[in-house]
């Protein structure tokens, strides 16, 4: 999150984990879940800062989420859960002029390259839930596949999002990160 942000929004917030980090670095934050368990999970949590808001809809449609109005958007684990092309879409209109959009997706092993950089991510997915005690998903989450390959994603994201960096991470996520144009762009 840049310094300076003062409005952040976190899409599919879940518990609000993310949502309430980003509302200690900003003026406001906002988390967005289409998930009422999820929602009333993250309004539940005792030491959420004041800052924060929760709404319970789908990004996609919600008229509540003001187009250009974060200055910085997240959205981890979210975009497969819908089609991808208009959730990204979605995510860059929700972007402020001059803001930040991350993206932290899936993607699917397709080519024999694909899935050895994804078996050297194996011991250390198991060293991490070693040490931290498992798997740290809350009840209730929903969960889905993703369809769209490495390189489906690294051209769509390209394509929908000029100037974006996307990184493959070891533990089976990219990052894609894009910088809004302070004039014009999506």
């Amino acid at each position: 999150m840049p310094d300076g942000s003062r409005t952040a929004l976190d899409v599919g917030c879940g518990d609000g984990l993310l949502a309430r980090k980003l509302a200690a670095r900003s003026a406001s934050a906002t988390g967005v879940d289409r998930s009422p368990e999820m929602i009333e999970l993250a309004r539940r949590y005792p030491r959420g800062p004041g800052n924060v808001t929760y709404v319970e809809a789908d990004f996609l449609t919600a008229g509540d989420l003001p187009e250009g109005g974060y200055d910085f958007v997240s959205a981890v684990a979210v975009v497969h859960h819908a089609p991808f092309e208009e959730a990204v879409t979605r995510l860059a209109r929700l972007t402020a002029p001059g803001g930040r959009l991350v993206i932290v997706g899936m993607a699917a092993n397709r080519t024999f390259l694909d899935w050895l950089i994804s078996a050297c991510g194996v011991p250390v997915s198991l060293l991490l839930a070693r040490r931290n005690g498992g798997k740290r998903t809350p009840d209730g989450m929903p969960m889905e596949d993703v369809h769209m390959s490495w390189a489906e994603v690294r051209r769509a994201l390209h394509r929908l999002l000029p100037g974006c960096t996307v990184r493959r991470t070891l533990l089976w996520r990219y990052v894609a990160v894009w910088e809004r144009p302070r004039e014009g762009g999506p």
